[in-house]
């Protein structure tokens, strides 16, 4: 059995390291990578094929044809790896290896050691110095970072970090619907988690791990405009997930009419 990484891609062409990725997955027969191009307009698509045709079974290549959002393109990842009898545990990393595979590799290995739902980075749980971001990214986040406090009300030091890893009988929930969010789909996830195992419940079943290394790599996809309306978003995805009570059914695990199937006219398929 294997993990699933999915790696959501737009406009990648320049930035992705294609020796890096296909050297991982050429060393680790237990993985399996999963890139998404999310409606890139650059040749992104041309790149992943080419890393495909270097490694034709332990790569797949998803292509939304309309740019969408990380969150849309971490969610059809799921729903297709979700569907390959061969994948165990589902999970997701940026594709500028801002979290590297070692560490990545460890949260797996929490994952199935401590027989944990899920497991997720941490760049502030004092893990390592050599968690690097420039200065105004920093300011953001901390403020960002206590507004989401608010909205999860749930002990998280980082929700935003790019790398989480799932059991893949978990998956139908966290995934059970579209996101409200392109970019704070994040907290959706543990709302979700929280809705579903209960708030008594939630925090024993998932692990914060520090990671040993995390950079912060320029032309982030998330422009200064978007960090602009995230209160507003934040505030969004709290009433609906508080008010208007949206709680993924128990019955998600075991019949989910969720798996993507290769017809599907919005995306195309290279498994």
């Amino acid at each position: 059995m294997k993990t699933g990484i999915i790696i959501p891609c737009y406009n990648e062409e320049k930035r992705l390291n294609q020796e890096a990725f296909v050297s991982f997955i050429q060393e680790n027969e237990d993985y399996h990578l999963c890139f998404v191009n999310d409606g890139s307009k650059d040749n992104t698509l041309e790149v992943l094929h080419n890393m495909k045709n270097l490694a034709p079974n332990a790569i797949s290549v998803i292509d939304v044809k309309k740019n969408s959002g990380k969150a849309t393109a971490v969610r059809a990842g799921a729903r297709f790896l979700y569907s390959q009898p061969h994948i165990s545990n589902i999970g997701f990393m940026d594709a500028d290896l801002s979290t590297d595979f070692r560490d990545f590799k460890d949260l797996v290995k929490t994952l199935m050691r401590d027989n944990q739902i899920m497991v997720f980075g941490s760049r502030n749980s004092g893990g390592s110095s050599k968690i690097e971001r420039d200065f105004m990214r920093n300011i953001l986040s901390k403020f960002i970072k206590q507004f989401i406090l608010l909205v999860l009300g749930m002990n998280i030091r980082d929700t935003q970090c790019g790398a989480k890893v799932f059991t893949k009988d978990i998956v139908p929930v966290v995934y059970y619907e579209e996101f409200l969010s392109r970019w704070l789909f994040d907290v959706e996830i543990f709302l979700r988690l929280k809705k579903y195992l209960g708030e008594k419940n939630v925090m024993k079943r998932i692990t914060e791990q520090p990671l040993m290394r995390w950079v912060h790599v320029n032309d982030s996809k998330l422009r200064t405009k978007d960090a602009l309306i995230i209160p507003a978003k934040l505030t969004q995805i709290w009433v609906n997930y508080n008010l208007l009570n949206s709680v993924p059914s128990t019955n998600h695990t075991s019949s989910f009419p969720f798996a993507m199937s290769e017809s599907s006219t919005e995306l195309s398929i290279a498994a």
